[in-house]
């Protein structure tokens, strides 16, 4: 392996012991095109270091919990990767399992895989089929700009890749979790997860994120559709209270393909979520939403640009948050309208709902419109429970506690009944419910 491009300056101590972690970890050999791929990511990770509060980006976000914490690079874990937390959400989805960002075919199930469709490890795919990886893999997600992402590719080993032949109709979900497991001291896993759709395909994906321990998960999917797919998605992450969570979703479309996606967050210490989805393709349609739910000193930070290239296309976007305690949110959303892109129709709303005196969001919708024939529009709100409606319902017999509850579920059904799994969106009200009582 060839050596890192010689550094320009100094780096922070926290940085260079990832530098360090680099050299010792022994990445197997990988084609030349990935090597110069990891090593410019490196050198990247080098320049840019762990982003402060004086980047624009990250303002409200600080990382010096992540960056002082001496996080040390993951093994497989399966051994100690408790099976429970395998255990799939959908009893008819095709199951296929990360632990420590290593594919785990034996905690996979991948027997009722319908024709048309592969579901690879990254490492197996890349030596196998390099064709089908190379014209994908880390061309979306720059980290020219982006520290973790550039982290993420540096360490790039292997992964969940999905591929669906053109053409292809995939009725059951297909259901990638990723489990990290701390191996008795503090661990970090680089996940990678590539999803690529074929002209006029149609699939449901769940991207699922459990852990156990003091984990730091640095995740990056990529996501490829053709001209006419279709790809209803959904991230629902659930790491323990003591766990990190930096991801970045990077999605290229192609006309007339239809991407929706449906970000849940209820766990971990600090959360972070940017999304970048390109509209490269006339009358394309981009759904984003997301639901979160923070208590305790819970920071959930939510990012997402939706960048249209071409005409004709829509995007909708809604986020809700529900904030307890002395919980955080940070949501910035941009919608990026290019002077081609004539009739572009985008709307974008941002709630939150705040259920303590200390629970805090900072919301930033931006619109940044280059084109004339346009129909843009973008909203924030942020308030407390409504008591008129609190006393509307204890008039009627209910509790204090049983009214909160019923308009914070109210709140929360816009976003989960959009969710078209049922098992899964069963599960997620489930999981709102036990986390209410120490919220309300």
């Amino acid at each position: 392996m060839s050596q890192v491009a010689e550094r320009t300056g100094p780096v922070s101590a926290h940085v260079a012991r990832y530098l360090a972690e680099y050299q010792a970890a022994k990445l197997p050999s990988q084609p030349p095109w990935l090597t110069r791929t990891r090593e410019a990511a490196l050198a990247n990770f080098e320049r840019l270091g762990f982003p402060s509060t004086r980047h624009e980006d990250w303002r409200f976000t600080p990382v010096g919990p992540i960056a002082e914490k001496p996080f040390v690079l993951a093994a497989d874990g399966m051994a100690k990767a408790d099976t429970r937390l395998s255990a799939r959400l959908a009893a008819d989805a095709t199951l296929a399992v990360s632990v420590n960002g290593r594919f785990a075919p034996a905690l996979s199930s991948l027997d009722t895989l319908p024709n048309g469709v592969q579901i690879l490890g990254l490492e197996a795919a890349i030596a196998a089929n390099p064709g089908l990886i190379e014209p994908h893999l880390a061309r979306l997600a720059s980290g020219e700009q982006q520290p973790f992402t550039a982290l993420n590719t540096a360490f790039l080993r292997d992964g969940v890749v999905i591929a669906i032949a053109p053409h292809t109709v995939v009725e059951a979900p297909i259901e990638v979790l990723f489990v990290s497991v701390a191996e008795g001291r503090p661990t970090v896993a680089h996940p990678r997860f590539l999803i690529i759709a074929g002209e006029s395909s149609q699939v449901r994906i769940l991207e699922r994120y459990v852990g156990s321990g003091a984990t730091f998960t640095n995740a990056i999917t990529e996501v490829v559709l053709g001209a006419n797919a279709v790809i209803d998605h959904y991230k629902v992450q659930e790491e323990p209270a003591d766990a990190f969570h930096i991801a970045g979703m990077y999605l290229h479309g192609a006309r007339s393909s239809n991407f929706s996606s449906h970000s849940l967050t209820f766990g971990g210490a600090i959360v972070r979520n940017d999304v970048v989805a390109v509209l490269d393709g006339e009358g394309i349609d981009c759904t984003l939403n997301g639901l979160y739910l923070g208590n305790g000193r819970q920071l959930i930070d939510n990012h997402t640009t939706i960048d249209h290239a071409q005409p004709h296309c829509g995007s909708h976007e809604v986020y809700k948050g529900i904030l307890a305690d002395q919980a955080r949110a940070v949501f910035n959303g941009k919608i990026v309208v290019r002077i081609d892109a004539q009739k572009t129709d985008a709307k974008q709303t941002n709630k939150a709902l705040l259920l303590s005196d200390d629970a805090t969001i900072n919301t930033k919708p931006q619109l940044e419109i280059f084109a004339n024939d346009v129909k843009c529009t973008h909203g924030a709100a942020v308030g407390q429970l409504d008591e008129d409606a609190v006393f509307y319902l204890r008039s009627r017999g209910l509790r204090l506690e049983e009214a909160r509850a019923m308009l914070i579920h109210a709140f929360a059904s816009d976003i989960l009944n959009r969710v078209k799994i049922a098992e899964v969106r069963e599960h997620l009200e489930a999981a709102l419910t036990a986390r209410l009582p120490q919220s309300v």
